[in-house]
């Protein structure tokens, strides 16, 4: 298996672009959204990762199917 390091550390800096995103543009109301989603029980929690999971896998494979 053969590893194109930039394309990870591309999508490694692009996933970090819009993990920043928010708390740029929502500076004031960050922790406020940060305290609700502490608030919020596991099983919210996992849901929620297990649908950006897909989400993203969704897109990967959609973008990969264009390219091709």
């Amino acid at each position: 298996m053969n590893i194109d390091w930039s394309l990870l550390f591309a999508a490694l800096g692009l996933a970090l672009v819009f993990e920043g995103i928010p708390y740029f543009l929502f500076a004031e109301r960050m922790p406020l959204i940060l305290v609700k989603l502490a608030e919020q029980p596991p099983k919210f929690l996992r849901f929620t990762g297990l649908a950006a999971i897909i989400l993203g896998l969704l897109i990967i494979s959609f973008g990969r199917s264009l390219m091709s």
